[in-house]
């Protein structure tokens, strides 16, 4: 294993994550903000499960959202 190339490859593989996460998690507040579902000040609670079947992960990690 090339210790360099697996580095790389996880850390892009978490980018791609954390970027098309925040894009989800923003657009999907502004339709509850516009649709009157959310008022701005709520705190949500979050939950992404990592899953990597080769190699029988599955991991839910858990925290919160703060609107203000």
């Amino acid at each position: 294993m090339d210790q360099e190339t697996f580095n790389l490859s996880i850390r892009k593989f978490l980018k791609m994550v954390g970027v098309n996460s925040q894009r989800e998690i923003e657009q999907a507040v502004q339709r509850a903000l516009a649709a009157d579902k959310l008022k701005g000040d709520e705190t949500l609670a979050a939950r992404v499960t990592l899953e990597i079947p080769a190699l029988g992960v599955m991991v839910p990690f858990e925290g919160e959202i703060k609107l203000k």
